[in-house]
């Protein structure tokens, strides 16, 4: 896949345009969106992701576009796991309602850039060391071994709180959605921006497990970064619009935690297959099968559709049960 500096340009001129009109048309004035809002958007937002899937197929071909699609699904799907942070934080914080929007899309927006370097660290390891395929590949099991335990994400928020507060000097009340205020004439950081910090931050360590995802399915980094832009810039939108269903979806954890552990799976066989390590193989190609992007693709959507299915089902019968017996 040859992508030329102008492509990718341009490709980085059209997300920072999204999310500047995202800012100037609905975050500028501090407000809490409507769902028909947020519905809309999302809906907007999700099919420009699409659009863009048909204009890699009808660019570099349909193996290319199996690929950026199954990246975006994956990230898509990591990133509702996200906001069950974002509502722990928001909650914790006490951020007022119409000031939330702001700093989920700053908080993004930094997540981003921050993810950018990542992506560029991975495209480099992949390029020169094959055995990075292994350490992916292993990080992915781990992680969703780990995330069908009690997840402790709450405790790394609180390490990131206790950080920033002790390198900024914080008010203790809100100053509209501003991020520094004066008080007794001293310059100091309003709650939002700790919010911001954190969110930021958190966003990243989830880059952790995203990036590694999403280099399982697809070596371009072109790709990968057009999957995470577009799968984190409905994020805000999602938020307001699910955020009453999140505590519904009480099977996600466990779809997610099986999609990482395949594509963990993907990625050891494709070390396998490109194997040079001298321990293993005599540091020859282990001749194994590799698993497909379509295949990839069929895995990840029939487990994200049958998790939120038993999901919305198993919570309507338990509310039904709470309701009559109650009565």
């Amino acid at each position: 896949m040859d992508i030329s500096l102008l492509t990718w340009v341009i490709t980085c001129a059209v997300v920072l345009g999204l999310f500047v009109f995202d800012f100037v048309s609905h975050v500028r004035v501090p407000h809490e969106p409507t769902l028909r809002e947020s519905g809309f958007w999302s809906t907007v937002y999700i099919g420009i992701a699409i659009a863009f899937g048909f204009f890699v197929w009808w660019r570099w071909g349909g193996t290319f576009a199996g690929e950026y699609f199954a990246g975006y699904v994956t990230e898509k799907a990591l990133s509702v796991d996200n906001l069950f942070v974002f509502v722990v934080i928001m909650a914790k914080f006490a951020v007022p309602r119409i000031y939330q929007q702001k700093v989920l899309l700053l908080g993004i927006v930094m997540a981003l850039v921050m993810r950018g370097v990542f992506i560029a660290a991975g495209a480099a390891a992949i390029a020169r060391y094959s055995w990075v395929f292994y350490a992916f590949g292993l990080i992915l099991i781990l992680t969703a071994i780990n995330m069908l335990r009690e997840s402790d994400e709450p405790a790394k928020e609180g390490r990131i709180e206790r950080f920033a507060k002790r390198h900024l000097r914080t008010s203790e009340n809100y100053d509209g959605d501003k991020l520094f205020t004066r008080v007794d004439g001293r310059r100091m950081a309003t709650p939002l921006l700790l919010v911001l910090i954190v969110i930021g931050f958190t966003d990243l360590l989830f880059a952790f497990d995203s990036i590694p995802a999403i280099y399982g399915l697809t070596q371009e980094p072109y790709l990968v970064f057009a999957a995470n832009a577009f799968a984190l810039m409905g994020l805000r939108q999602l938020y307001f619009l699910i955020g009453g269903l999140l505590d519904r979806l009480v099977f996600l954890s466990y779809g997610l935690s099986f999609i990482l552990a395949f594509i963990g799976v993907k990625l050891v066989l494709h070390a396998l297959h490109e194997n040079t390590l001298g321990f293993i193989n005599g540091g020859e190609h282990v001749s194994v099968p590799e698993i497909s992007t379509g295949l990839s693709l069929g895995v990840i959507g029939a487990t994200l559709v049958v998790t939120t299915v038993a999901s919305l089902v198993y919570s309507s019968v338990r509310k039904s049960r709470a309701g009559e017996t109650r009565d």
